[in-house]
């Protein structure tokens, strides 16, 4: 099985790093869970509201909300325990890296997008 990909505000607008990362992870064979809830579904995968919602468990989470709505997801996150998260730039949320990395989840800032080009992505 591929490793499963969290993407916090997905985007259907293929003008938006958020939809060229589930689009990249996608085509690169990574299983992606779509978390907007505003939306039914986006490139042919549905959409959840939180990450627990979804019917797998994300071992990576790519963050593409500002930090004051990363904070709605706090909670699910930690109870998730995914590996890592990804904060892209614009996305650092610097007063949850403590909470998370308390609860076994490393935290990584970078781009997405720049760690499939340059085949950084992947964590074993």
């Amino acid at each position: 099985m591929s490793q499963v990909v969290g993407i916090i505000g997905a985007s259907d607008n293929p003008d938006r790093y958020a939809f060229l990362a589930a689009e990249s992870l996608k085509c690169k064979g990574f299983e992606i869970l779509l978390i907007n809830p505003y939306k039914k579904n986006i490139l042919g995968k549905p959409c959840y509201t939180n990450l627990l919602e979804a019917p797998l468990r994300a071992e990576t989470v790519t963050v593409y909300v500002n930090s004051e709505r990363f904070k709605g997801h706090l909670k699910s996150i930690i109870e998730l325990k995914p590996s890592r998260i990804i904060f892209n730039p614009g996305t650092e949320s610097p007063e949850c890296y403590s909470t998370l990395q308390e609860n076994g989840i490393q935290v990584v800032e970078d781009c997405t997008l720049v760690m499939l080009d340059s085949d950084n992505f992947k964590t074993n």
